[in-house]
This record gives C-alpha cells, sequence and structure tokens, in this order.
C-alpha cells in the first residue's frame, strides 16, 4: 500500500547570501528561497537533502 502522506521538510533562510559562493547562492534558489526569513514546505527527498547540506549553515530545517 502507498502511504498517500508523502513526508514533507520545512526549510527556512536563516542568513543572508552576501559573500557566498556562487554555487550555494544557487542551491539556495533551488530550494525556492529567496529572501531571509523565507519559508517552503518541500517534499523530503534525497534530491533535496543534498541541496540542504550543501548550504546547512544557511538554513535552518523545521520539521
Amino acid at each position: 500500500m502507498a502511504n498517500k502522506t508523502t513526508e514533507m521538510v520545512r526549510v527556512r533562510l536563516v542568513r543572508g547570501l552576501c559573500g557566498v559562493q556562487a554555487r550555494h547562492r544557487l542551491s539556495v534558489k533551488a530550494l525556492g528561497l529567496n529572501k531571509i526569513n523565507d519559508v517552503r514546505e518541500l517534499k523530503d527527498s534525497p534530491q533535496v537533502r543534498g541541496l540542504i547540506n550543501k548550504v546547512y549553515y544557511l538554513v535552518r530545517v523545521e520539521e
């Protein structure tokens, strides 16, 4: 049986992007975060977790 409720992860941008590597900036943009305190609720997948791990120092995960 397929589980109808997919696991979601809530991600909040807690630091600004000034002085951050360009690749990390692109990772934050891929997560859908633009400004400080932006929050996105994303499907919990290995791809999303990889992006979060890359920019762990800029975001906070609220599960």
